[in-house]
């Protein structure tokens, strides 16, 4: 934990992507789905496309954040571009079922 969030602070998306599922799950931290988003983001927007779906897994569920369809297939999509099968899977489903917008 100690050496993720150290390298988290220093801006490294994959630790930021490790923090964030640590929290999400409560590994070793209390768990925390604000503090996991937190740590997805900042991961996400550096492009680092796991964190990108995870995001939209959480938008799309209203896991510690309000549901939003959107925001969902926004970062769905970003991490789909990167060859994510599980976002173009989601994607596709979500089309299908009217929620993607």
């Amino acid at each position: 934990m100690k050496w993720y969030r150290l390298a988290a602070k220093q801006g490294i998306a994959s630790a930021q992507y490790n923090l964030g599922l640590m929290y999400q799950k409560g590994r070793g931290v209390p768990r925390s789905q604000k503090t996991a988003v937190k740590w997805y983001r900042l991961a996400a927007e550096q492009g680092f496309a796991d964190a990108q779906y995870n995001l939209g897994l959480i938008y799309r569920n209203g896991q510690g954040v309000p549901q939003d369809y959107k925001t969902a297939v926004k970062w769905y999509r970003l991490s789909a571009e990167q060859g994510n099968s599980y976002a173009q899977g989601t994607l596709e489903a979500m089309y299908a079922f009217g929620t993607g917008l």
